[in-house]
């Protein structure tokens, strides 16, 4: 997994503190920056956290990089709506000798990870074949249609491997880019980063959280599974690691 934060919001903790001011001052638009230390920045957005104000931090917004992950946590990611994706496509990438994401557990065992790999050969090979097959019959039909040699082959192509791609597996790896604003990544990061998370989305979300919390480290201070703020809501399915788990999101910053 490759996660970068590409791009945000410039001075994103300021942005947060001016709309907060503006909500609760007579500031003008012109002036509103004005006097924001960084000692008053941080007590604007110590008030958010204290009286709950979350919109503000709407004001404020990232965009990741992100790689070598697996189709099954797309499948997971996109259920968090407020946020834009770009994902690299099936459709009109050609899965050539396609990267897959082999589970650690899976890993670990020589026998399951032997069928994993055969499996993933076969799912390359029934997946090379359609499109051989496919593309074949595509190309006759758009070679009766007057295209010519070439166009006809490209046509061909692109119109199979939209079919063949229906034999890859949740284990085929690919490309996002994603943006969510601040108090999106929150409530992200809440889900997310806790233990009950799926291995690889927590993964994701807790590399993502240290890339935010390196340029915006007072919206992000608290941000992670909720045992950080308090007890854990998970009651009979809770991992019962608090203190493990705190330790670890203290230190988080620790480990770039």
């Amino acid at each position: 997994m490759r996660v970068e934060l590409l791009a945000y919001t410039p001075d994103p903790e300021r942005t947060v503190a001016c709309a907060a001011k503006l909500c609760y001052s007579a500031a003008e638009i012109a002036t509103v920056r004005e006097g924001l230390t960084e000692e008053k920045t941080s007590a604007f957005l110590d008030m958010l956290t204290e009286i709950g104000h979350e919109s503000p931090i709407e004001h404020a917004s990232f965009t990741f990089g992100v790689e070598g992950v697996s189709r099954s946590l797309l499948a997971q990611l996109t259920r968090h709506r407020l946020a834009s994706y770009s994902v690299q496509s099936q459709r009109y990438v050609k899965e050539a000798a396609f990267e897959f994401i082999v589970p650690p557990e899976v890993q670990a065992l020589p026998e399951a990870r032997a069928e994993f790999l055969q499996a993933m050969e076969e799912d390359q090979r029934h997946y090379e074949r359609l499109a051989e097959l496919l593309q074949e019959r595509h190309k006759k039909d758009f070679l009766a249609q007057g295209l010519d040699e070439k166009n006809a082959a490209r046509k061909a192509e692109k119109k199979a491997i939209e079919d063949a791609r229906f034999v890859l597996p949740n284990a085929c790896a690919t490309k996002l880019i994603c943006t969510m604003n601040a108090r999106s990544l929150l409530n992200f990061f809440t889900h997310r980063c806790c233990n009950r998370a799926q291995w690889e989305i927590r993964e994701l979300a807790t590399e993502m959280l240290r890339l935010a919390r390196a340029v915006a480290p007072h919206i992000f201070e608290k941000a992670g599974p909720p045992c950080l703020r308090g007890g854990c809501p998970e009651g009979k399915m809770s991992c019962g690691q608090a203190q493990v788990v705190r330790e670890r999101f203290r230190r988080l910053g620790e480990t770039s």
